[in-house]
């Protein structure tokens, strides 16, 4: 599996960006937590997020409703932005 990559920019599945600030370990268990954070205004005023690595890098299906990039991952990383698909 890939790592995370941080201070870099990724697209969720359903279109918004986010900007990767660190990685996370749980003490007990050692596992990478990804933190990270929207790069869009939120109503609920929630800016900072984590999220298991595995589950950040987990394969979604590219035919889910919800899935308007049409990816095969949950994130990706962004590379050039080429079109917003934040704008609907």
């Amino acid at each position: 599996m890939e790592e995370v990559k941080i201070g870099r920019v990724y697209r969720h599945f359903k279109g918004n960006y986010y900007f990767v600030e660190n990685i996370a370990y749980d003490s007990e268990t050692k596992e990478r937590f990804v933190v990270y954070k929207p790069l869009y205004e939120r109503e609920d005023g929630r800016n900072i997020w984590i999220r298991p690595e595995k589950m950040f890098l987990e394969e979604v299906p590219s035919n889910r409703p919800d899935n308007i990039t049409g990816q095969k991952i949950r994130f990706v990383l962004v590379d050039d932005i080429d079109k917003d698909y934040t704008r609907r």
